[in-house]
């Protein structure tokens, strides 16, 4: 299994600056190397060019006409390889991209020029040979320099440019942990500023609840719950004389008699939605009730309202018990104690205070709460700025971690 070696980014940047120190004044040598033999032949090749452009020129000027075609041809051919000579200017500056850009154009100067000489050399043969073979040995030696530059800049010179690449993505690298270093203190002080308002909060939530659990207020829930459910218990026992009431309501309304006067049809009204506060405001024996019923069961002798039999004969069972029976008198009694304990609870010195204090805890709470959630919202955006950034920097290690591997075939990890 190959070993893998393990760094922090500090001790990588050492490592790598050292690497880069061991590797990179040898290699600027013989790059730099390179681009002289490089610059030696191409002096060379344009000295035996000229050479063929001067002999080319002689042949023209006699005029043979067995060698003058011929001769024109080299004569145009070794124009051609000086003006393509010309432009591969050698950089005086050695980096890679400099380097790799020269050997970009010297390779595509040795393939056209490759080309134009197995084309135009068979034509000009069988003259100009000696001049053509010393051409060649010439053309032979540049292009092995060529060579050995495209060689060195493509397999040892680009391991430079990795280098340097490198430095920089651990420059950067070191950079991203420093902002998230500071980010996550950000982070940090945000928790800070979080925690006692939760804490501010959970104390008036508490407070709250122990006032609205215990003292008058509790008391006052007490009592609104039992007339809530005395209120459910009356709706119960009246539920056969909803729809003769409303019957009743709907003649008084439309003036069809029936001698319901307007305090008694506010009764009624109020039978029909709350008959717990009708009872409560009733004199005891609830005598508007008892007129309201008494009239009713006329109105049902008379079938002034119109009700299917089965309703009608409940509607006047439930009147029976209602008038005769007294079956309210006890649910009066038990409204109007109820009532009066709602009434002296509600206007007591101690909820008032306990409804200031209620109000007050639960004001800050809210407020705490709108500070919270504004915190909470600046805390996601860092948290999720700092996630991105932790992603970030991962994808610049991977990334640093397959450069080496590729230009030193060396395993490491950038912890």
């Amino acid at each position: 299994m190959t070993e893998v070696a393990q760094f922090s980014t500090s001790t990588f940047k050492e490592w790598i600056e050292k690497e880069a120190n061991n590797s990179l004044v040898p290699a600027q040598a013989q790059a730099k190397k390179l681009l002289d033999e490089t610059n030696l032949a191409i002096i060379a090749l344009n000295e035996v060019c000229e050479a063929l452009l001067e002999n080319s020129n002689k042949e023209i000027e006699k005029r043979n006409m067995k060698v003058y075609n011929r001769a024109r041809a080299l004569n145009k051919l070794a124009h051609l390889f000086i003006d393509r000579l010309a432009k591969l200017s050698v950089p005086e500056q050695v980096t890679y991209d400099i380097v790799n850009k020269y050997n970009i154009e010297a390779q595509k100067t040795i393939i056209v020029t490759e080309i134009d000489i197995k084309n135009w050399f068979p034509r000009i043969s069988p003259f100009f040979i000696m001049d053509r073979r010393k051409f060649l040995t010439v053309y032979d030696k540049t292009k092995q320099t060529f060579f050995s530059l495209n060689e060195f800049v493509t397999k040892e010179y680009i391991k430079m440019k990795t280098l340097q690449e490198t430095l920089q993505m651990i420059g950067e690298l070191q950079s991203l942990e420093n902002k998230a270093a500071n980010l996550q203190v950000e982070i940090e002080n945000i928790i800070g500023e979080r925690v006692p308002i939760e804490e501010k909060i959970a104390g008036l939530e508490q407070k709250t609840g122990e006032l609205r659990m215990a003292g008058p207020i509790d008391q006052l829930n007490l009592v609104m719950g039992e007339i809530e459910n005395s209120n459910n218990e009356l709706k119960n026992i009246l539920r056969h004389l909803q729809k003769p009431f409303i019957k009743m309501q709907a003649l008084a309304t439309s003036g069809g008699g029936g001698g319901i006067t307007p305090g008694e049809l506010r009764m009624i009204n109020l039978y029909l939605d709350k008959p717990f506060e009708a009872l409560a405001i009733e004199e005891m024996g609830y005598p508007v009730l008892r007129q309201v019923l008494e009239k009713l069961q006329i109105m049902l002798k008379e079938d002034r309202l119109k009700l299917k039999s089965d309703k009608a004969r409940k509607a006047e069972q439930s009147v029976v018990e209602l008038l005769d029976k007294n079956m309210l008198n006890a649910s009066q009694e038990k409204s109007k104690i109820l009532s009066t304990q709602k009434e002296q609870l509600l206007t007591s010195t101690h909820m008032d205070e306990a409804k200031q204090n209620l109000y007050s805890f639960e004001d800050q709470t809210e407020q705490l709460k709108a500070r919270k959630s504004s915190i909470e919202a600046h805390e996601a955006i860092k948290r999720r700025e700092h996630q991105d950034l932790q992603s970030d920097i991962s994808n610049r290690k991977r990334a640093i971690e397959r450069n080496i591997a590729k230009a030193f075939t060396k395993n490491i990890q950038i912890l």
